[in-house]
């Protein structure tokens, strides 16, 4: 494929108990994110808190990576081995930077202060609406001899849940991977396939962010083409109706997981992937061997 094939993905991750919360507010309460979509609420997930962790993962691959999370600050801190230098530093390449420090400019006039970043990624909105769900604990108090107290008396905590999944889109040039180390935008498509450790400021929550079913679209199209957010609360992408010979075209499509697995459990739907398949969409069970094919086929 060309080097001006775009990637645009759509990925839903399986349901779950959901508490990923931002902060704390007034009587210990925690409150889920949430946004208001045809006049309900919908929790949501931030785009920075996934590519923190992403970022995390890509640490864990042993890639080169100029900032780091300092977890024994009394505020949210970050380390930086230098200044930022996309060619050196994975994580400089792939999500991009920006120096205000003037000092620090000026001894470094031969490398950029900022640049955007090249992976692009959206809200992680959930596919259920929020039911007012809560859940509540008691926090004991530090009593006897303890040497340290964080309050006079136990305190009841109330935290917000949902049951539900989430789906989030992103987007790749493959003209902007290939300005730098092919094998980041491998590492950074392969982290997306096993996302997990995604979590609000002070969230203790597990749930994991990777594909149960993913819809990816390699195409020089400049956008998507579909609706990005096109899960619906039963797992279907009903955009992929409109794949055929007068609207998308089929040998752009890259379909994994559980989408996959579904359509292939009834007649209808094997005679749909089959349709599918023989009009040369990628049809896989698996959506990170998908992720690993696609990545290939995305960077020749």
């Amino acid at each position: 494929m060309a080097s001006n094939k775009n990637l645009f993905a759509t990925v839903l991750t399986y349901p779950a108990p959901s508490s990923n919360y931002r902060g704390e507010s007034e009587e210990n309460r925690t409150v889920l994110q949430k946004i208001t979509k045809g006049g309900k609420e919908y929790p949501v997930i931030s785009p920075e808190s996934m590519r923190n962790a992403l970022r995390e993962h890509l640490i864990q691959a042993g890639l080169s990576s100029n900032r780091k999370r300092l977890h024994n600050e009394d505020q949210l801190a970050v380390e930086f081995k230098a200044f930022p230098n996309a060619q050196e530093f994975a994580d400089d390449f792939l999500f991009g930077f920006m120096v205000a420090d003037k000092e620090a400019i000026k001894k470094n006039k031969d490398l950029p202060a900022k640049r955007d970043s090249i992976f692009r990624m959206n809200l992680a909105v959930a596919t259920t609406p929020y039911r007012f769900n809560a859940l509540f604990n008691q926090s004991p108090l530090n009593a006897g001899a303890s040497p340290w107290k964080n309050a006079a008396t136990s305190a009841l905590l109330h935290r917000e849940v949902s049951h539900t999944a989430y789906q989030y889109p992103f987007a790749l040039s493959a003209a902007d991977c290939k300005q730098g180390n092919p094998e980041w935008t491998k590492a950074l498509l392969k982290a997306i396939g096993e996302l997990s450790n995604v979590a609000g400021g002070h969230a203790r929550s597990y749930f994991e962010m990777a594909p149960a079913s993913i819809v990816i679209r390699l195409t020089s199209a400049l956008v998507a083409g579909y609706d990005t957010y096109g899960f619906g609360e039963d797992g279907n992408f009903k955009e992929l109706e409109r794949i055929n010979d007068i609207d998308l075209p089929a040998s752009e499509f890259w379909l994994g997981g559980e989408i996959v697995r579904k359509m292939n459990a009834t007649e209808q739907g094997k005679k749909r992937l089959q349709e599918l398949k023989d009009a040369g969409a990628h049809l896989y069970d698996n959506p990170q061997k998908l992720i690993a094919e696609v990545a290939e086929a995305f960077l020749q």
